[in-house]
């Protein structure tokens, strides 16, 4: 049994795409997803990428993947990572490729001296969170995301000096 984990290429965009897929299926919002395969081809490897993507695979099979960005704290005064996405498929769980992923990332955050690695979990998901908090990952309270979109952000955006 062999684990592998690399970095996504454009090749890769359609499982990207589907790994997307399907882990906003198992999160009961597959009705939400509006990117295309093009959508993620420019944003992962277009002229100037935002984002960034590996890929597991086990025995030489696409089995999940990471997507992630660089953020920043001003508290901290270092770059952070934020974890987007981590999906493994249903039939390759239980191999530690989910936290193999992890580890992966984690590594990239001590080697290029990051000061955080975040992700959110949805407050339903406890296996997700059990798996997270037997991670070393802490579960923060007193913060709630926040979002504009759709025809909240164009009318915020109107407001713009």
């Amino acid at each position: 049994m062999t684990l592998q984990i690399r970095a996504a290429t454009a090749d890769d965009t359609p499982q990207v795409l589907a790994f997307i897929r399907a882990l906003a299926a198992y999160e009961r919002l597959l009705d939400h997803v509006k990117a295309t395969e093009n959508d993620i081809r420019q944003a992962l490897f277009g002229p100037s990428p935002k984002v960034f993507c590996e890929i597991v695979f086990w025995n030489g099979a696409p089995a999940g993947f990471a997507l992630w960005y660089y953020t920043f704290s001003t508290f901290v005064g270092r770059h952070g990572l934020f974890l987007e996405d981590l999906y493994v498929e249903p039939e390759y769980r239980g191999h530690g490729l989910g936290k193999a992923l992890l580890a992966h990332l984690a590594r990239r955050c001590v080697d290029e001296g990051l000061g955080r690695f975040e992700w959110e979990v949805l407050d339903w998901n406890q296996p997700s969170i059990d798996f997270y908090v037997s991670q070393g990952a802490e579960l923060m309270s007193g913060w709630k995301p926040c979002r504009v979109s759709g025809d909240a952000l164009v009318q915020l955006a109107a407001a713009a000096p």
